[in-house]
């Protein structure tokens, strides 16, 4: 055993790695990324390791490896999770030999996602067990335990963090390589009577997954990161002595979870607190483990993000049981219904639930700091996708568009000065959505923009959707040759994968081609004219074209070239600042200006300018 201070995603990992994990796939997608590439990372040669090209696919690869026996462990973000769950729900009636571990990280705010959807409910709706760990250490204990329990009761499980564990950092003891666990599967044994879902079997299957959930309820009030803090100091004593000096007497205490959890210890002092329900497996509920701690209660305050799962599992409770007892919290307005909790928030609701002002939280002292300066996101510096925006952009000038947008570092495409994102929903969404559109207003030129990775993961679907159905749209690949806005993980058009290996390319143009597209023409955004050029040429074409513009991430791939303004040439005109939005381009008196430390030499400013003032300098 060795201490490491380990990021909450890393310990995970490590936990994974510690149970003897086999198989390992996932989908990248902040704030879950770094799981799979630390389990790349600290691979101990043993561990076969995957950015499938969707969420969908690793469920399903996963699945598989866990029928022959192999430990399995998945990784995706909470939207991720969407897309898996055909898989996911036919999963649960068919059950697994090898544990498997769905390891899903949830982003209350949000931080970085779409939606604030919440696993703990999508758990209830697919009937599969969850854990919910609360700190770093016990993320990375709790994860050799998920994979025990799932394969003692047969089960894949959820394993749901949130941003603030996945990210957070703590010091903790880890086990050293030879001391993690070995796990020799067994292999695949044919068994269609067990493998092969039939209405017969789903019905069969279905009567045994609730009556082991109901078995689970009972056994989860005896798993021991569920459990019931004492009350300490002033709030130990029961009755209307409980809250002595504190308010209205009321039995009073709280219920909680996850990262919750640590900030409702935070308001309190370490020798005086009520007493706490802490649950960390919120499905099954455990029933018998809330009555007890609800027998002597007058009111519970229940604190937790994003929906108000356990609240409404206590209530149940109290129906069930006939407990005369008031739970409080999303449902009652004392929890805000939506967004992160933090110890500021979480302190000033326990001050108004106990009615005690000692536990508000105190002013930092920044009433007379500065507001911070705005800072909204944008495209970087020398990023081709500014270059393919605007090349459409002019292309199109004075016609009737739309541009519908996706998921990655080109939904930043919205903002001014570009404004070339209409419509963003999720992955792949925007080829179909532009359809939609076209049909309810066809003299509408319509354009759907997707990455390289995003084609991969679910834009083909849409692209041969619309060749079928006879649409009439433009489709643009940005192709920056990696997954860029989660951290530069490798997809099928790479020719590498993140366990090393150099593999054959899947080439974007043969795919659109196969299909049968009438226009696959590939460009460099950054060649402005003849990139203007492509795009005229193919609305000459009827049905779906296609352009890949194609110049690699400039993160990736350091460039030394630098634009230099004459001040001399330079009119003041502010062309290019106004156009294009690049950080680099700055106002410099009433001249144009760029930024050296920032600039990368794309030399797109350059083309823009009508005086020719920029040059490479």
């Amino acid at each position: 055993m060795h201490k490491e201070f380990l990021m909450g995603n890393e310990a995970i990992a490590i936990g994974a790695l510690a149970a003897g994990v086999n198989y390992v796939a996932g989908y990248p997608g902040t704030p879950s990324t770094e799981v799979l590439e630390t389990v790349a990372k600290r691979n101990p040669g043993s561990v076969y390791v995957e950015w499938s090209v969707n969420e969908k696919a690793a469920m399903e690869a996963a699945a598989g490896a866990a029928y022959a026996g192999a430990r399995a462990l998945v990784t995706m973000k909470q939207v991720g999770l969407n897309v898996a769950a055909d898989p996911l729900m036919s999963l649960e009636y068919i059950g697994i030999k090898g544990g498997m571990v769905i390891m899903v990280a949830d982003d209350p705010g949000p931080i970085s996602s779409q939606t604030e959807q919440d696993t703990r409910t999508f758990a209830m709706f697919s009937k599969v067990p969850l854990f919910d760990p609360s700190t770093v250490e016990e993320a990375f204990s709790m994860m050799k335990e998920a994979f025990a329990f799932s394969e003692e009761w047969g089960t894949p499980v959820f394993f749901r963090s949130t941003t603030r564990v996945d990210h957070g950092y703590e010091s903790i003891e880890i086990p050293d390589e030879p001391e993690y666990e070995k796990h020799e599967p067994e292999g695949f044994v044919k068994d269609a009577s067990r493998f092969v879902i039939f209405p017969k079997l789903s019905v069969k299957n279905h009567a045994l997954i609730e009556k082991r959930n109901a078995q689970l309820s009972k056994t989860l009030s005896e798993y021991p990161r569920n459990f019931i803090l004492p009350a300490k100091g002033r709030w130990q004593a029961k009755g209307k002595a409980a809250q002595d000096g504190c308010g209205s007497g009321n039995r009073r205490a709280i219920a909680t979870h996850g990262i919750n959890y640590t900030y409702v210890l935070d308001a309190f002092d370490e020798a005086s607190r009520p007493e706490i329900l802490r649950v960390a497996v919120p499905f099954p509920f455990p029933e018998d483990l809330a009555a007890a701690f609800l027998q002597d209660k007058d009111e519970v305050l229940c604190v937790e993000e994003l929906d108000p799962v356990i609240e409404r599992a206590l209530i149940h409770v109290c129906g069930k049981y006939g407990l005369q007892v008031r739970i409080r919290g999303k449902l009652t307005g004392d929890i805000a219904p939506s967004g992160e909790n933090s110890t500021d928030s979480v302190a000033a609701a326990l001050a108004a639930f106990f009615e005690d002002a000692s536990l508000k939280p105190s002013a930092c002292g920044l009433s007379d700091a500065p507001p911070l300066p705005v800072r909204p996101p944008v495209l970087c510096a020398g990023c081709p996708h500014r270059a393919s925006f605007y090349a459409v952009k002019q292309a199109m000038k004075g016609q009737k568009t739309l541009f519908a947008g996706d998921i990655g570092c080109y939904t930043l495409g919205n903002a001014q000065p570009l404004e070339m994102c209409d419509t963003c929903l999720c992955m792949g969404a925007g080829i179909n959505i532009a359809q939609g559109i076209w049909r309810v207003e066809p003299d509408t030129k319509c354009f759907a923009f997707v990455g390289d990775s995003t084609f991969f993961a679910s834009g083909i679907t849409g692209v041969v959707n619309a060749f079928y159905n006879q649409a009439q749209l433009t489709l643009i690949v940005l192709d920056n040759s990696t997954t860029a806005m989660t951290g530069h993980q490798p997809h099928p058009g790479t020719g590498r994968t993140v366990m090393g290996q150099v593999v054959e390319k899947v080439s974007i143009e043969a795919v659109l081609l196969a299909i049968g597209l009438p226009f696959v023409e590939t460009v460099d955004p950054l060649d402005l004219e003849h990139a203007i050029d492509t795009v005229r040429r193919a609305q000459e074409v009827d049905g779906v074209k296609a352009i890949i513009f194609r110049s690699p991430c400039i993160t990736i791939e350091k460039s030394r070239r630098k634009a230099a303004v004459d001040p001399e040439q330079c009119t003041g005109c502010r062309k290019c600042i106004r156009s294009l939005g690049c950080p680099a381009l700055v106002l410099d008196g009433k001249k144009a200006g760029i930024r050296a430390s920032m600039c990368t030499g794309c030399m797109l400013c350059a083309q823009v300018c009508p005086a020719g003032a920029i040059r490479e300098g």
